[in-house]
């Protein structure tokens, strides 16, 4: 096979979580841009909706908006369901819905802390649950779960006060190593990407107040653009990375390397 073969993803059919906006939008463009086609789902499913428009006329693919709240066992199985029926497969599943809340450690409110876990780690568990019942049966299949370097230990406070945010992806990392053991059997590669900084609604505030420390830490001295996770997750999507499974793979500008 031709090297640029394995990056090729015709015919395939990748589900993206919280791909109406920001890096579920970035990866689902690079995903389309390959040949996939796309399902789009979140809880706003009018934003899935534009994004979904735009993939077909620009890449000429199929794609599905659907509407769904990733926490909700039922809401989860009916895209399954709903993708299998338009598709009849499921070859890529990209987990990046999430979830944030910003406060000291010892002021979070519980309730904040737990809705982040609930977005993040049981959100990420439904969706791999449902759609790993499918790729078992096809044997073959690419769970692809959205970390991020906050998961790999403590941040400073001063530019990332989010314990919940940090610990639900720190259970993301364990997670997807643990479900790629027990789905590798099967022919399913399960890996992370754990991205730094990237400008996205969810992280404005953060990058406004903390923005001058994150790049003084930041070897490469930029944010991520909206080009910089296309090719990690393609990587990961596609036949590249086949004997790859139980990974992270860090997309920070080398933050982690520095620390």
């Amino acid at each position: 096979m031709h090297v640029m073969e394995l990056f090729e993803l015709k015919g395939k059919t990748a589900i993206v979580t919280g791909g109406g906006r920001g890096l579920g939008e970035q990866i689902a463009e690079g995903l389309a841009e390959a040949g996939a086609d796309i399902v789009l789902c979140s809880r706003k499913v009018e934003a899935c909706e534009e994004v979904a428009q735009r993939l077909r006329e620009e890449h000429g693919v199929k794609t599905l908006a659907l509407s769904c709240d990733v926490t909700n066992d039922e809401q989860v199985q009916q895209v399954v369901d709903q993708t299998v029926q338009e598709f009849g497969n499921i070859d890529i599943l990209i987990n990046n819905s999430g979830a944030s809340w910003g406060a000291p450690a010892l002021e979070m409110p519980l309730e904040a802390f737990q809705k982040v876990m609930n977005v993040n780690v049981t959100g990420t568990f439904l969706m791999s649950q449902k759609v790993g019942e499918v790729m078992v049966k096809q044997q073959s299949g690419k769970i692809i779960n959205i970390a991020s370097v906050a998961g790999l230990g403590g941040t400073d406070p001063g530019f990332m006060d989010t314990i919940g945010y940090n610990a639900s992806k720190g259970a993301v990392v364990t997670f997807t190593k643990d479900l790629a053991v027990k789905l590798g059997g099967s022919n399913i590669q399960v890996n992370a990407l754990a991205p730094g900084f990237f400008p996205t609604k969810m992280s404005k505030v953060l990058l406004e107040q903390g923005g001058d420390i994150i790049l003084g830490r930041t070897p490469l001295r930029r944010f991520g653009s909206e080009k910089d996770l296309k090719g990690a997750a393609l990587f990961l999507a596609s036949a590249a990375s086949d004997y790859v499974t139980g990974d992270v793979l860090v997309v920070d500008g080398g933050m982690h390397a520095s620390c």
